[in-house]
């Protein structure tokens, strides 16, 4: 059972430090699909302690980019709950008595430690055959700590404003067992786990101690995040033990990498910049405008396409269905359909996908969609004939503005000729023949796709000429291109008058 009889309680938990990877996404995505599956509550909360890494716009684009993708949370900073404040740097005065408790215990010490002293016992660590030297229950015990100094001192260094730090004092050969939703049983020594700084000389709490505290205080019940975090877990685990929390202790899910398109290594925005695709949702522009990525958004993708795509990145549902809505994916979501492995970006399945949502969007709303994208539309067409456009091209867009190019020849009188359709199909010597099935074209008095058809069918019988020789003539002269949709429901649509007033434009220009 992935919930046993906990209210469940989740969080996407980001730093304002730039836009949304696709991966963060994605973990959002996981915990809201897990929160509406079972009833809970999806809570958003801001990881804001590393002051030096915020920036400015930062939290807003994460508002932007959840909304767009349709990920409303239940409670967060723009929405409150009884659990706020929902960002941690208005949570600072809550901290200090939890460090205190661990300090007060033994679980804790202070480090007067200079970054000199670090980088010396790095440097010497190094020198000695040790790959990555670390601050842990071996090295702690020479170096300037509240371990290593007598009790007197370590109060006159506090008193006199010593600038120092706050570690977790991991103990020596402890087995470190949890379970974890996605990758079973993880047990880890603690003598590989060091003694990680909980509490900073600037009096904010780094994301270990804070997670943890805002965790247990928010009763959150599963945690969902990335990959990336397994490793912390160990301590995150003894930290929930040292508080006396392990009854209230989440479950955990450490979810799977996204990988680049070739599977070897993480996505980053470097891939999406050098092959054309981006990682984000939605555009993101720095303050000093240095930086300007695209987005989902901004390159037309619907978001129902992108959260579907996002889905499975690292999800099944166990059958060889593919598209699903929102509300479906809620339904149909598991932590054990979740795999282990890493899954690769496939830009061109993604917009596979996008292409399949707009097939199932009702024309009324591509309408609308479309309005907004060229309002002259309305100034030329009436509602009928745009959704006749629509209903006609659909079938051979990816994405909602081409429609506008697949339809230019049904929206625009200026007809753009392709000198690669015209170069190997226009044959200046069957020019006679095309103003001869203008003319039989012009006749028919009930002008529908199926008379159309009959009546082409019927000249080329009486001609002796093919349809490969015929039809492509047809179509440069009535679209200027050689690929679209059916010709006949093309003629129809546009009108006897329109027809004869582009094959005969196109004889005059193309000879």
């Amino acid at each position: 059972m992935e919930t046993a009889h906990r209210l469940i309680r989740v969080r996407f938990a980001p730093s304002p430090t730039g836009p949304l990877h696709i991966g963060g996404v994605r973990t959002a995505l996981y915990n809201f699909l897990f929160a509406r599956k079972h009833g809970g509550k999806f809570i958003l909360r801001i990881e804001d302690t590393d002051q030096k890494r915020f920036v400015f716009g930062a939290e807003r684009y994460i508002f932007d980019s959840l909304g767009w993708c349709g990920l409303t949370p239940d409670e967060g900073p723009e929405i409150g709950g009884e659990y706020g404040p929902y960002r941690q740097s208005e949570r600072k005065s809550m901290y200090s008595s939890f460090v205190q408790q661990l300090l007060e215990s033994g679980h804790a010490y202070y480090a007067f430690d200079t970054p000199e002293e670090l980088d010396e016992m790095r440097k010497k660590m190094k020198e000695s055959g040790v790959q990555s030297p670390t601050y842990n229950s071996i090295t702690r015990a020479n170096m300037k700590n509240s371990l290593t100094l007598p009790a007197e001192e370590v109060q006159g260094l506090l008193k006199a404003g010593e600038k120092h730090v706050v570690r977790i004092k991991m103990p020596r050969n402890q087995e470190i067992k949890f379970e974890d939703k996605v990758r079973g049983w993880v047990n880890v020594n603690s003598n590989n786990v060091d003694d990680k700084v909980i509490y900073k000389s600037d009096g904010m709490p780094t994301y270990h101690l804070a997670n943890v505290v805002d965790d247990y205080l928010m009763k959150i019940s599963h945690v969902i995040r990335g990959e990336e975090w397994l490793p912390s877990a160990p301590l995150h685990v003894y930290l929930y033990e040292c508080f006396g929390w392990l009854d209230s202790m989440p479950a955990f899910a450490h979810l799977p990498l996204i990988l680049k398109p070739d599977g070897h290594g993480k996505l980053s925005k470097r891939d999406g910049d050098r092959l054309g695709f981006p990682v984000f949702p939605v555009e993101w522009r720095s303050n000093d405008g240095k930086d300007i990525f695209s987005g989902y958004r901004e390159q037309g993708f619907m978001p129902e396409a992108f959260v579907n795509m996002l889905a499975f990145l690292g999800w099944n549902p166990g059958s060889d269905r593919e598209i699903f809505s929102l509300s479906e994916l809620i339904s149909e979501f598991s932590l054990e359909r979740v795999g282990k492995s890493g899954s690769k970006y496939d830009f061109s399945k993604t917009k596979w996908f996008n292409q399949q949502h707009l097939r199932l969007k009702p024309d009324h709303n591509v309408f609308e969609d479309l309005i907004s994208l060229n309002k002259e539309l309305l100034d030329r067409h009436t509602k009928e004939y745009i959704l006749s456009v629509i209903s006609l091209v659909r079938e051979r867009a990816t994405f909602e503005s081409d429609i506008l190019l697949e339809g230019r020849c049904f929206f625009f009188d200026d007809v753009k000729f392709d000198t690669s359709s015209i170069s190997k199909k226009w044959d200046p010597e069957l020019t006679n023949n095309l103003t001869e099935l203008l003319g039989q074209l012009f006749s028919i008095k009930n002008f529908s796709n199926t008379e159309i058809e009959t009546s082409f069918k019927d000249y080329l019988s009486k001609s002796g000429l093919s349809f490969g020789k015929m039809m492509p003539m047809l179509r440069i002269a009535i679209t200027g291109k050689l690929a679209g949709p059916s010709m006949f429901e093309t003629l129809a649509l546009i009108g006897k008058e329109k027809m004869k007033e582009r094959i005969t434009l196109a004889i005059k220009t193309l000879g």
